[in-house]
């Protein structure tokens, strides 16, 4: 199935009660003040979206950012926001890739089939001369069941067994964090690399606030020695970018990926990480 739909595609679903649209902007990571993107959406969005406050949703009692809520949390939380495991889902952002795509991968890992990105968001739809509205959008409530897919998410044990049997891990983070040649974003965390990870910045795999065509990403893994056939585990900062690699990985048919959700944040913390550089 591939995860990317266009405007045209669901302008002819958007009035389907079935369907349903989600706005998952979060702010972008380095911009003072914060960007109040839930503000965005109030003011402009298209019609019919929710709001999908990936902050929000995630795992409040963990000191890491945004972790997976617990299978009952979340279920509560689609269900009172009107969506159900058999909705249509298309995620959007305001702008670019960098969020949507954690949105797309939480669904997906609790149970839910059918959800897809809009490629090039919010501005494809407006290029697109498709309507927009303002303020805010309420469903009734519906039913979801939440199970979590345990092949889908890795916590630090099991990313550790795969770093010990050199499976592939590919890390989102900038090639310079990567290298270990510029600091991370949170304070106390050193930059470098886990042992054998392979550094793909998500940001090559978007052009034109949209991921690259289907040929041009293959040709990228590919460059990078990425084998589609065998088990890849995606990582990045705190487990959202990691999720633009699993996109990608969706498009050109990679079947077996996982998402280390504990990401940088967690495993460059543990005084037994070993952190590699690159000078």
């Amino acid at each position: 199935m591939n995860p990317l739909v266009t405007p045209e595609w669901l302008a002819t679903r958007l009035n389907d009660g079935n369907t349903i649209v989600l706005d998952a902007t979060l702010p972008p990571v380095g911009v003072t003040p914060p960007l109040n993107t839930h503000a965005r959406y109030l003011d402009k969005h298209i019609p019919g979206a929710l709001f999908f406050n990936i902050e929000e949703l995630s795992d409040h009692s963990s000191p890491l950012p945004h972790m997976l809520p617990t299978p009952e949390d979340f279920s509560r939380s689609m269900s009172a926001l009107g969506i159900a495991n058999n909705s249509t889902i298309v995620i959007y952002e305001q702008e670019g890739v960098f969020s949507a795509p954690r949105a797309w991968w939480t669904l997906r890992t609790f149970g839910a089939h059918l959800v897809y990105v809009l490629d090039g968001g919010l501005r494809a739809w407006v290029e697109a001369g498709l309507p927009t509205e303002a303020g805010p959008v309420h469903r009734p409530p519906a039913t979801f069941h939440a199970t979590l897919n345990q092949e889908s998410v890795k916590n630090l044990s099991q990313l550790k067994d795969k770093i010990t049997n050199h499976q592939q891990i590919l890390d989102a983070r900038s090639a310079a964090r990567f290298n270990g040649t510029a600091p991370e974003p949170r304070p106390g965390l050193s930059s470098g690399h886990m042992p054998g990870a392979t550094s793909i910045p998500f940001t090559e795999l978007v052009e034109d606030g949209r991921l690259k065509p289907a040929g041009k990403l293959r040709d990228l893994f590919l460059a990078k020695q990425v084998d589609l056939q065998q088990p890849i585990t995606t990582t990045c900062g705190s487990g959202v970018t990691a999720a633009v690699i699993a996109l990608a990985l969706e498009v050109i048919g990679a079947q077996n990926v996982s998402l280390y959700d504990g990401s940088w944040a967690e495993y460059a913390q543990q005084p037994e990480s070993i952190i590699e550089k690159i000078s």
